[in-house]
Formats: C-alpha cells, sequence, structure tokens
C-alpha cells in the first residue's frame, strides 16, 4: 500500500488547532441531523451477532487511540502482529480478534489522513496473507475523532469487509456483539460524540438481549470514553448515567412498573455479569475496580495507549463514587502517579515543544500594551511615576476601558482560552487532558 509516514500531530499548532476546532464544531452542530447509523440499520436490518463461541479458547487484543505518527503507529501494530509476545513473564498469543476502541485517526477523518496514518503502518506491520486460514477478525467502534465528517469514511474503512493489513473487518454498523467461548460476549457501543445512543442501535442489543443472552452470561463491554474518569472531575457529566441505563435497562432488561414502590422490577437477565469495560479517549492506562455487589467486582479499564500523544494520570482520583450506587476505587495505572507527575513538570519546557503558540500568546500581550500606550497617548493621561505607582494602574484601567480594540483583542483571547482547556466543568482538573499531556 501507498502511503506517506507522517509525524505526530502537533496539537500546538495554531493552524491545526483552528482547523480541528471547525471540524468539531461543525460536527457537534450538525452531527444530530446528519446521522448515519440509521441508515446503516436501515440498509442492514436483519444483523445479528458474530458467533466465536465455537472455539476451545480465544484471545482478544485491544487499542484504543491509534493512527497518529507512523513511528508510534507502527510500533504498536507490529507488537500486535507477533504471533507470540512475553509480557511480564506471561507467554502471550497473537489475538484472534482485535479491538479497536475508538479515535482510529487523528487529527481528522480525512481519507488521506486514515491511509496515511492507520492503514498504511498496520498493512506495513502485517501484511495481508491470502493464504491464512485463519485471519484475525478486527472490530472497531467510532471515538469522536472518528466522527467528525458523520462516520463517512469510518464506514468506508471498517464496515465494507475491508482488511487492514491481515486482520478482516467484519461488521457493517458502528457496533457489534460477538459470542465468545465459554458464554462470554463481547459488546461494543458507538456514543456518537458523547450523545445519547440511537433507537436503532438500542433495539439491535435489546433484541439481543431478548433472545440471545442467559442468565448469568458474562460481558465484556467496549466504549468510546471513560465516563466514571469524566463523571468524577465533573459531578454533572451525565456519560455515567447514560451507560447505567444501558447496561440496567437494554442488557439486564430493568424496566419501569409504576406499582411497584421502588419503580423497578428485574428483567430476565438481571443475574448477566458486566464483567469488564473496556475504554480509551484517555491516553494512558488506569483501572478502577468497581463494587457491584456484596461479592462482585468489575474491572473499569481505560487502555488508551495505541500511539497518541500520553495523558496524565496523577491527577486521577483514588475513589469515584459521585453516582448513587457507583463506588470505584484506583488500582492501577500506566504511567504511574508518580511518574506522571514527574513528565508534568517538562511543560516548563513548552516554548521548546510549542514554540508557535508561545509566540501567539506573547503577540497577544504586545499588542495589548501596543494598545494600552496607544490609548494613553491619545487621552493624554498614560503617566508613570514612582510616588503614585496606583494611580498609574488606576490610568491603565481607564484607559483599557476607553480603548475598544484592548477590550476586544482580550475577551477573544480569554474565550479562546475558555474553549481551549475545557474550564465550563467547573471543575479544573478537566484541564489536565490538554495541560496535562507529556
Amino acid at each position: 500500500m501507498d502511503f506517506e509516514k507522517k509525524p505526530m500531530v502537533d496539537w500546538y499548532d495554531p493552524k491545526q488547532l483552528a482547523a480541528t476546532g471547525i471540524k468539531t464544531v461543525v460536527s457537534t452542530v450538525f452531527g444530530n441531523f446528519a446521522d448515519r447509523r440509521e441508515m446503516q440499520a436501515a440498509l442492514d436490518p436483519g444483523r445479528g451477532f458474530y458467533d466465536y463461541s465455537d472455539r476451545k479458547d480465544i484471545w482478544l487484543d485491544y487499542i484504543s487511540d491509534l493512527g497518529d505518527g507512523f513511528n508510534a503507529t507502527y510500533s504498536v501494530a507490529h507488537l500486535l502482529a507477533k504471533e507470540q509476545l512475553e509480557l511480564g513473564g506471561i507467554q502471550t498469543k497473537r489475538g484472534n480478534i482485535l479491538i479497536m476502541g475508538g479515535d482510529e485517526v487523528y487529527p481528522t477523518p480525512e481519507m488521506e489522513e486514515y491511509r496515511n496514518r492507520l492503514q498504511g503502518p498496520y498493512h506495513a506491520a502485517f501484511p495481508k496473507n491470502n493464504e491464512d486460514p485463519d485471519p484475525p477478525g478486527l472490530f472497531v467502534i467510532p471515538g469522536n475523532h472518528d466522527w467528525y465528517d458523520g462516520l463517512t469514511n469510518f464506514l468506508k474503512v471498517f464496515c465494507q469487509n475491508r482488511s487492514l493489513g491481515n486482520w478482516r473487518t467484519k461488521q457493517s454498523r458502528s457496533y457489534f456483539a460477538v459470542k465468545l467461548p465459554n458464554n462470554y460476549w463481547l459488546i461494543g457501543i458507538d456514543i456518537q460524540l458523547n450523545a445519547d445512543i440511537d433507537v436503532p442501535q438500542l433495539n439491535y442489543f435489546q433484541n439481543l438481549a431478548e433472545k440471545e443472552l442467559k442468565a448469568k452470561d458474562k460481558i465484556i463491554l467496549a466504549t468510546a470514553e471513560p465516563a466514571w474518569v469524566y463523571e468524577s472531575f465533573d459531578e454533572s457529566n451525565s456519560s455515567n448515567k447514560r451507560l447505567k441505563f444501558f447496561i440496567n435497562r437494554i442488557l439486564k432488561g430493568e424496566t419501569e412498573d409504576k406499582t411497584d414502590p421502588e419503580c423497578y422490577y428485574k428483567g430476565k437477565n438481571k443475574d448477566i455479569v458486566i464483567t469488564t469495560i473496556l475504554t480509551g479517549d484517555l491516553h494512558h492506562y488506569s483501572r478502577y475496580e468497581e463494587k457491584v455487589g456484596p461479592k462482585e467486582t468489575r474491572q473499569l479499564i481505560t487502555a488508551g495507549g495505541g500511539g497518541a500523544f500520553m495523558h496524565s494520570t496523577h491527577s486521577l482520583n483514588e475513589k469515584i463514587n459521585p453516582s448513587e450506587g457507583f463506588d470505584a476505587s484506583f488500582k492501577k495505572a500506566f504511567p504511574s502517579k508518580s511518574e506522571s507527575l514527574s513528565l508534568n513538570n517538562k511543560n516548563l519546557l513548552f516554548f521548546f515543544h510549542g514554540p508557535w503558540m508561545v509566540l501567539i500568546l506573547g503577540l497577544v500581550h504586545a499588542l495589548s500594551f501596543y494598545f494600552l500606550l496607544i490609548g494613553g497617548i491619545q487621552t493624554e493621561n498614560f503617566y508613570i511615576t514612582n510616588s503614585n505607582p496606583s494611580g498609574s494602574a488606576l490610568d491603565l484601567f481607564d484607559i483599557a476601558i476607553l480603548t475598544p480594540s484592548v477590550i476586544l483583542l482580550n475577551l477573544t483571547f480569554c474565550l479562546g482560552i475558555y474553549m481551549f482547556t475545557d474550564f465550563k466543568s467547573g471543575n479544573h482538573k478537566t484541564a489536565n487532558k490538554i495541560s496535562g499531556a507529556v
């Protein structure tokens, strides 16, 4: 496959930020009006689950937040392609199924970017072999970066029975259910830019729950964001509540009953067990353990180490229990919290990593001072004396108030900072998604 080896995306390049910002705004505004999942369901009405249950054993590989610079993407793909790999003294096998858990390409999902940043490196790491009697399957859910064009190119790459190297795509929708051996299921859901799950998708999984799931079945659930972490940063974030709704109402079959004092009765699948929730979106590894019963726990795993830049882990809370009936404890992270804090200190060298951003910030301050100076000269009130420093500050404030260019420039600057750092959550820890990048 012909492709161009790309460097890592420079997220502090002003042009890159502007282009991605425009895509984000457009996709957010029009995403609900161009939801291709409904068209997928209409064109593929009979889709059921994918059956791997006849195998004696099965190995699963999981990766998320990939398709960035060539070196990192190829390195991870090369490890996935190995027939055997020793990890911590344990001999592992290449997965019979590879799960990609969101954000398969950066920065935006043009076909050229998919080819250069994802398809090319994966084809190079694990070339297609038509003689392979049992090539590994590939199942993919989209993240926000895949949604920026309304899933147009995601559907072309992953939902048309194509190959990604020697991994073979299976699905025809942006969500899936796979039956595994030993009463296990793998379920991948598409949450479309942090929105509610669409009705056809709910119907698909509800039908699966009613006809296929049985008591004591065990489920591995893949989703595109660590909803529990985001809720711990911001209690008004409703993504974890939507995830709980999907588990309890769709998979387990809980239904409202107004005659019941507690408004719920348990459906036929009340005893199914969601053992693990896998996700990415935050580019690190972290694991929480959720208590879901007297003796039952659930592993909440963020595994966003597919090759994009790294997010910090030192801001992760030790306990997460903002939701009623939700209790999770921090267990493990990579990098460790101490390593993450140490790496975070490299932000002091930000000028060397983002010189254009630093120059633009400096230009904003220089222009503000210039406009203040011009305004002061025009009003003949600009003076600085050692005997009256407070008077100088008051004069500068008066000049700023009377100079529209200063007000406009700084309002625009503050608005950009507000949008960029996500302070709107009300909790400054959310800004670690950007300022804590290492």
